[in-house]
């Protein structure tokens, strides 16, 4: 079979639903953040002014939160679920408050879990809904899991019941038929993470893959991972449903590993996260008949990569085990040319109120500064659009 290649510079079709002031906004705003002084400023002034108070939630909501975000709640999300639809893109809407700990703010994350999935339920333009442990059990429970150490009995409840909330929302995507990813975190409360996201696939994915689990390709343990994880579920004879992503704590993570003096977690270079990240591409294509998998990736190597093997292998575009998925607001030359081409496509959608979002935006404004030449891309493409309408 030939070479298959998808046109990632066609920006009339990446931004076709982008109105000339909706990219004359964007290009506005890429262009700040692409400023890695401006950038800390204005991040750090978000912080700073929400913090005492000051009304700035509104500019921020007008601003980077448009442009990375939903909306506050699920039905302010509707306008963009449609508008993505319109163009064959899926929408999981991803409930982005971070940083809650009591037991009172667990049981409201796990409702709204399931609020997700029921509106999700029964409708194409959402294929997944998604939440993340810490969402619904406490950091420090996490952590002692994953450490392996002895659980005080305060810890002991707390495991317990992030337990049952996760079987709760697991069992309830099951009865309904709605597949929910569990997103990684990071490498010290991830084990925790694992052994929750394993035992429920194993209850709910024997006749369709319905539990996710994600893999973050940045660590150097995680195509082993992958493989010995895909083996036990063919064994048991279940769906093994996965989410591949490169990574999202880096520093962090390499941070922590020298501050507590132990081997980073983390691939020694991008080369060798690429090529775990490609393998694992592969691996899931090899054996698409068990698994069900997620190419979670801004990189247009790696779509590029997946769209030919996809091509080499016959299998259908649409091929109900094979998915892309980037975030909202980022990378529309991908998810736009994908869906034009008939691929399985959807775009992570945020969304919670302004004021618990700001962690979230905080983060992706920083993490897009970091991930060398991103902006840059974008500016680009959206230069070249706003140049090929003559705006």
């Amino acid at each position: 079979m030939g070479d298959f290649r998808l046109d990632f510079q066609d920006t009339e079709t990446a931004f076709k639903d982008k109105s000339d002031a909706e990219l004359r906004e964007k290009y506005r705003l890429f262009k700040l953040m692409n400023s890695p002084i401006l950038n800390g400023i204005g991040t750090r002034s978000a912080e700073f002014a929400l913090s005492i108070g000051l009304p700035v939630e509104w500019l921020i909501k007008r601003t980077i939160f448009e442009q990375f975000c939903g909306g506050e709640t699920i039905e302010e999300c509707q306008a963009t679920i449609d508008r993505l639809g319109n163009s064959g893109i899926g929408a999981i809407l991803d409930y982005s408050v971070e940083g809650k700990t009591t037991e009172a703010d667990f049981d409201f994350g796990k409702e709204e879990v399931i609020r997700n999935l029921d509106r999700a339920k029964n409708d194409d333009d959402i294929p997944f809904a998604v939440f993340k442990v810490t969402g619904i059990a406490p950091l420090g429970t996490l952590e002692k899991v994953s450490s392996g150490v002895e659980l005080p009995a305060s810890n002991k409840l707390k495991w317990e019941n992030a337990q049952q909330r996760v079987r709760e929302i697991c069992e309830y995507a099951k009865k309904i038929g709605q597949p929910v990813f569990i997103d990684a975190e990071e490498s010290w409360i991830q084990e925790a993470i694992d052994q929750l996201a394993m035992g429920m696939m194993e209850e709910c994915n024997a006749e369709a893959p319905i539990v996710y689990t994600t893999t973050q390709l940045y660590r150097h343990d995680r195509l082993e991972y992958l493989q010995m994880k895909h083996r036990e579920a063919a064994e048991k004879g279940y769906f093994f449903a996965v989410k591949l992503v490169r990574g999202a704590y880096m520093e962090k993570e390499r941070e922590r590993a020298e501050e507590k003096g132990y081997p980073s977690p983390i691939q020694p270079d991008k080369e060798a996260t690429d090529e775990a990240y490609d393998a694992a591409v592969e691996y899931c294509l090899d054996h698409i008949d068990e698994i069900s998998f997620v190419n979670g990736t801004h990189n247009e190597k790696s779509t590029q990569n997946m769209a030919q093997l996809m091509e080499e292998k016959g299998l259908d575009h649409d091929h109900p085990h094979c998915h892309f998925s980037q975030l909202y607001g980022m990378s529309d030359n991908l998810s736009y040319i994908l869906a034009d081409n008939g691929f399985n496509v959807s775009k992570y959608v945020p969304y919670g109120p302004v004021k618990d979002a700001v962690p979230y935006l905080i983060r992706r404004a920083r993490e897009n500064t970091s991930v060398t030449g991103q902006m840059s891309r974008e500016l680009d493409l959206i230069s070249r659009e706003m140049r090929r309408r003559g705006i």
